[in-house]
């Protein structure tokens, strides 16, 4: 509601204009009133709102955590690290060492590692946070709003989702509300409470800028543009229902600073990991063990899968449930126990998410055709590395090119019996050289062509075939393998 008791002339012709045309309405008094909106019309106007209620009905279930780690000798830069000296530097800090002297450190003595926020899960002491919070630390150390201080126990952390709970020794805590993520909007205001630089209960609000943003292969995290800095790290994320919707984790910064992007763990997410650490103290993954890439608009429309959908399986390892199950490097995998693969980085999070042992399907695409392959999804190791890639051992000598090829800008030739069992392929030819068109396309010496305009390809005799019918005025999809990962190109005619 808006008065105006002495507006001017031309302000008077304006409001007289907008109630001529109905926008708003004239009250004797002088007052304006917001014309009512049509029934089911939303309110487009709704004022900003207030986080104070917020900050009294949360603000008791979050904490400050402290680690500290052993210190190692240090005595040649003053007990700091070149990292520790870099910070320095950079934010333009007085050096420890310069003006006044701190006394040495012995190497067994405890000292400040980093400080961090968290929230409190459950009444009797459970506390979630980040990993990379209490990654390393020797003791942990959380602070209530009412300046409790409590040693706590690392129950279990899990890098992969940064996600982490510890347990303090006390009951009866104020605890948050877990919110439904299937609500949250893109748009909608949020408050995170945390310790940015060790300012303890700090407030900042913002909105939410994107959902289901891939940054990470088990995390599509929330966007935020509320300010997030070192220190907030494993606080929450508050809807204006008073519900924690996500863990503030990562900023995109090219200073080290707030820079109006941010990144929290949907809850959701963290809860799954969180009751898994709360039960075993781990988090047991599946996995299917094939390396997976991404499906282009060029191999999508050249195979005739239609839409850019599913993941490219670039490599099958061996023994795995994959191989097992007939998954061949070349298939795109459209769907995982019926859910379709919309984008690259949800196979991972749909066979990550399944317990192991468990009995799936996934839907492959391969040739034209769509496959239903029942698989028996096994359990993800910590850490794992993948292999020497097979392209690095030493290729045999040049034999004679296919005079066929030539018509592409390639040269290729047989593979031998026993270049077949190290590569672990049932056909295929190798190629020689590249130039022209093919080499345009990406194709390069060493490539194992398996398939062309999707037929797969046994030998020369096959790929002089194929070549033969293909026409070679318009763009050809080649399956091929460089090193341990298989994928796909197109092969476009000269213009």
């Amino acid at each position: 509601m808006f008065t105006f008791p002495h507006e001017p002339s031309r302000l008077r012709m304006l409001v007289r204009s907008l109630a001529a045309a109905g926008a708003i309405a004239l009250a004797p008094a002088g007052v304006l009133h917001a014309q009512a909106a049509p029934a089911g019309a939303p309110a487009l106007v709704q004022g900003l709102p207030d986080f104070t209620d917020l900050v009294d009905q949360v603000g008791p279930a979050v904490v400050n955590i402290r680690t500290l780690e052993k210190a190692p000798d240090r005595s040649a830069t003053n007990g700091m690290d070149e990292e520790m000296l870099e910070f320095f530097k950079r934010f333009g800090l007085p050096m420890p060492g310069g003006p006044r002297q701190q006394r040495p450190q012995r190497p067994d003595e405890e000292q400040p590692r980093g400080v961090g926020s968290g929230f409190i899960l459950t009444p009797d002491g459970y506390v979630m946070t980040n990993a990379h919070v209490v990654e390393g630390a020797q003791e942990v150390l959380v602070t209530l709003t009412d300046k409790r201080e409590f040693k706590a126990k690392i129950v279990g952390s899990d890098k992969r989702t940064d996600v982490a709970v510890v347990k303090i020794d006390a009951t009866g805590l104020p605890a948050v509300k877990v919110g439904d993520m299937n609500r949250l909007r893109v748009g909608e205001w949020v408050m995170a409470i945390g310790s940015p630089f060790g300012l303890e209960n700090t407030v900042t609000a913002g909105i939410v800028s994107a959902k289901q943003r891939d940054t990470g292969d088990y995390l599509p995290f929330i966007q935020t543009d509320v300010a997030i800095n070192p220190g907030n790290s494993g606080g929450p994320l508050i809807n204006m229902r008073g519900e924690v919707v996500g863990i503030n984790s990562q900023i995109y910064s090219r200073s080290g600073g707030f820079m109006g992007i941010s990144f929290a763990i949907p809850i959701d997410e963290a809860i799954r990991v969180s009751d898994q650490l709360r039960a075993t103290g781990r988090v047991t993954r599946g996995r299917i063990g094939v390396q997976i890439g991404q499906v282009t608009k060029d191999v999508a429309e050249s195979i005739g899968l239609g839409k850019t959908q599913g993941a490219l399986v670039t490599g099958v390892e061996a023994g795995s449930p994959a191989e097992k199950a007939g998954v061949e490097a070349g298939d795109i995998i459209t769907r995982f126990d019926g859910k379709a693969i919309d984008k690259i980085s949800d196979l991972p999070r749909m066979v990550g998410n399944t317990r192991p042992g468990n009995k799936s399907t996934v839907t492959v695409f391969r040739r034209g055709a769509t496959k239903d392959l029942p698989i028996t999804v096994a359990e993800i190791e910590p850490d794992e590395k993948p292999g020497a890639a097979a392209g690095e051992r030493n290729a045999p000598p040049k034999p004679k090119a296919s005079a066929a090829a030539q018509q592409l800008g390639l040269a290729v030739v047989e593979l031998t019996d026993a270049q077949k069992k190290e590569l672990k392929v049932k056909g295929g030819v190798r190629v020689v050289s590249a130039a022209e068109a093919a080499a345009r396309a990406g194709l390069r010496e060493g490539d194992i062509i398996l398939g062309i305009a999707n037929t797969e390809i046994a030998g020369m005799k096959d790929f002089d075939a194929v070549l033969a019918k293909v026409d070679k005025t318009k763009p050809i999809n080649v399956l091929f393998r460089r090193g341990e990962w298989t994928q796909y190109l197109v092969i476009r005619p000269a213009r």
